[in-house]
């Protein structure tokens, strides 16, 4: 009997989940099933904004494009970057010195290599990482976007 006690006492600490191990969920306002966004979304698009891959870098048209106008994301067209704030960062992504403030939601853990993640707010559509090793003359940050996660809409003339 003393053995059955231990043995679940044991299974009850060692299974016991506290709040520190709780995996935090976030509502957005744009959800869709598995099947939904495959159906939307290029094979490519689906692996980069519902399971956060990445594009081989210099693979973007998008990471060349200085046109006018503006970067929303593919998955629900939520306005993401400014072509203003767009640069060239010489990575490969397209890349942005600030976003559309409210519109990108970021990660509460940093990397130490791959920066902070970051997301769209409104369907938590993954686009890439920020750095800080962006113009210092502007913000000092560095938005490196997948550009398979992002449209582009031109300015109207």
């Amino acid at each position: 009997m003393k053995k059955i006690l231990i043995l679940i006492v044991t299974l009850a600490v060692f299974n016991c989940k506290g709040n520190a191990q709780k995996e935090e969920t976030t509502t957005y306002k744009v959800t869709k099933s598995k099947t939904e966004w495959k159906q939307q979304l290029t094979d490519t698009e689906y692996y980069v904004l519902r399971e956060s891959g990445t594009e081989p870098k210099f693979s973007s048209p998008l990471n060349k494009n200085y046109k006018k106008g503006i970067y929303v994301c593919k998955g629900c067209e939520t306005p993401l970057f400014k072509s203003e704030h767009k640069f060239d960062s010489g990575t490969g992504w397209p890349s942005f010195d600030q976003e559309i403030k409210g519109n990108v939601a970021f990660s509460k853990e940093d990397h130490i290599y791959y920066g902070q993640e970051e997301h769209c707010a409104t369907c938590g559509g993954h686009l890439g990482h920020v750095f800080n090793d962006g113009p210092k003359n502007t913000t000092g940050m560095r938005h490196c976007i997948n550009g398979v996660a992002l449209k582009f809409i031109p300015s109207e003339k």
